[in-house]
């Protein structure tokens, strides 16, 4: 078998693996186009993609660096080193070349996490909606009402729910109606890998899907124009009674961020975040926050108790007359 045939052999196992495996369409997407690339540049130079030299390694991450981004760059190199564990694992390759390479590391950047006041304005935004489309005659028509309240509803539901379990927007988009347990205040959801766990929701949270499934949801229903047939079974749906999806969600909590007059860049995942580090400012212990998040590893969730660490910080010299004093003095914030 050539070099060509045993690479392509190769990548398609890999790519078959990866699917088995139930990683995301976009995960898959983003392996295959990194991987195909990286074969490919070395088949132009006549190199086996099996025992690629040292120098032919350092020469394909200059090209990368100059062409990419950083974290472009991060995420294009953890698939081509998965794409080498995997050949040596099924014995398509004698060893991994990147194992003695040092590649860049990004920084880790501690996530944004909104206030408990700013989640408070986020809903806010949903209760004037609300109040504005129950109060009173409106010019528009009595069904343009109806559905504008069902939406609300619905709005309501998906950032309680988002806020309360700390789910994915992917999880968010997928959850179903036979996945909520009102007497337990859970809901399971399917996570990376397709893992299954279970959200807690708090009381809040039960009230306000109960609320929009009982009087929102069978209005947004009845819009869908194909009706009389099975009904969708996921929770959320969007303006045509059909399921709102991961792209739908994001527009809709881009809108009420920005109505409510949150700071530019929040986006979904800020809720899971925040559900995150309000849990373990709360006192929650770190592995019952990992087993919540869904994460495989501690390590993924500790990050949370750095942004912790970083609030506490910030609170004490906003708060603490001798540290604001000393930073007023001095132009600087006192040491931590």
């Amino acid at each position: 078998m050539s070099e060509a045939d045993s690479g392509q052999r190769a990548f398609e196992r890999f790519l078959g693996s990866l699917a088995a495996r139930d990683a995301s369409p976009h995960t898959q997407r983003a392996y295959r186009t990194a991987v195909r690339r990286y074969l490919d540049w070395l088949a132009t130079r006549g190199v086996d993609w099996r025992s690629p030299a040292r120098h032919d390694l350092r020469a394909y991450l200059a090209t990368l660096s100059s062409e990419t981004a950083r974290s472009s760059v991060a995420q294009r190199l953890a698939a081509i080193r998965a794409f080498h564990r995997y050949a040596v694992r099924e014995d398509l390759a004698p060893g991994d070349p990147w194992g003695a390479i040092a590649t860049p590391r990004l920084p880790r950047r501690l996530p944004r996490v909104l206030e408990v006041e700013q989640v408070e304005r986020l809903l806010a935004v949903v209760d004037d909606t609300l109040e504005a489309e129950s109060g009173g005659p409106r010019p528009r028509s009595a069904k343009a009402r109806e559905v504008a309240v069902a939406l609300a509803l619905r709005d309501r539901a998906i950032i309680e729910v988002a806020y309360a379990a700390g789910l994915r927007i992917s999880e968010l988009a997928a959850a179903e109606l036979a996945s909520i347990d009102p007497r337990r205040a859970e809901i399971r959801v399917l996570g990376k890998g397709r893992k299954e766990r279970i959200g807690m929701l708090g009381r809040p949270a039960i009230r306000a899907l109960q609320a929009y499934l009982e009087e929102a949801r069978p209005v947004l229903l009845a819009l869908h124009p194909e009706s009389g047939r099975e009904p969708p079974s996921v929770v959320f749906l969007n303006h045509h009674g059909r399921p709102l999806g991961v792209r739908g969600l994001r527009y809709k909590l881009d809108r009420l961020c920005r109505a409510a007059g949150l700071p530019v860049g929040i986006s979904p995942h800020t809720l899971r975040h925040s559900f995150a580090t309000h849990l373990l400012d709360g006192g929650a212990d770190l592995r019952v926050v990992q087993e919540l998040l869904g994460h495989e590893s501690l390590a993924t969730t500790q990050i949370y108790t750095h942004v912790s660490a970083a609030r506490l910080r910030s609170a004490y010299r906003e708060a603490h007359p001798r540290a604001r004093r000393e930073a007023h003095a001095t132009g600087a914030a006192p040491p931590s």
